[in-house]
């Protein structure tokens, strides 16, 4: 039994899995800070409150609608989007092309097997062998 949860942990999509929601959770901790600490006070510099959820806000037959409130929800998804996508997805996508790259020039630089040059010297006999003679 024990063998078999080693086996689980040890399989690579869990082992992914495990880092990218610890790295989402830190992220998630720097996109709130630079919302909290830099985005905020930004829209409180333009708009003269630091958040839009009392933008627009407007009563009819005693229900309240903030459409203020759906305008930072959207901003908010549109800066975590775009903080991911520039911070991780780019770069990680980078990193993968240069390593496949390499992959490829690492197998073209490789010696050629030995039945490859076997079956370079058998065509190269047979080549010879087929020309006529001057």
């Amino acid at each position: 039994m024990i063998q078999g949860f080693r086996q689980f942990l040890m399989r690579g999509n869990v082992v992914d899995l495990a880092v990218a929601v610890v790295i989402g959770a830190a992220f998630g901790k720097i996109v709130t800070a630079v919302v909290d600490g830099f985005i905020n006070p930004l829209i409180a510099a333009l708009f003269g409150q630091p958040d839009l959820s009392d933008v627009g806000t407007f009563t009819i037959h005693h229900a309240q609608f903030s459409l203020g409130l759906i305008l930072d929800a959207i901003l908010d998804f549109l800066i975590i989007a775009a903080s991911v996508y520039f911070l991780i997805v780019v770069p990680v996508n980078r990193l993968m092309a240069l390593r496949r790259r390499r992959e490829v020039e690492e197998v073209e630089e490789a010696p050629p097997s030995e039945e490859v040059v076997l079956l370079r010297d058998i065509r190269d006999l047979l080549a010879r062998e087929n020309t006529p003679s001057s």
